[in-house]
């Protein structure tokens, strides 16, 4: 009985660490994606002398098929080999 308490707080911890690594390396992609996307921006209007471009449905739906598709990409990694590979 000790030994499966102790295996699942062990395993609670693992689960507390890989989310919190998820949360900081999500936290840190976010921001630089925004820097990045309002330094370009910034760059376009000052060379065409007005306002940025609005962003089109379209690039935000490729942007979110992508995201989606990292995402899967990611879950699938947790699973072992024989169902990663179907």
């Amino acid at each position: 009985m000790n030994n499966s308490q102790s295996e699942q707080d062990s395993l609670q911890t693992r689960k507390t660490r890989i989310m919190l690594t998820g949360i900081g390396l999500g936290a840190v992609v976010g921001f630089l994606s925004s820097y990045l996307y309002a330094r370009a921006a910034d760059e376009h209007a000052a060379s065409e002398s007005g306002a940025p471009e609005p962003v089109s449905t379209g690039q935000l739906l490729a942007i979110l098929l992508a995201v989606l598709g990292l995402v899967r990409q990611i879950a699938a990694l947790g699973k072992p080999d024989k169902k990663r590979r179907k």
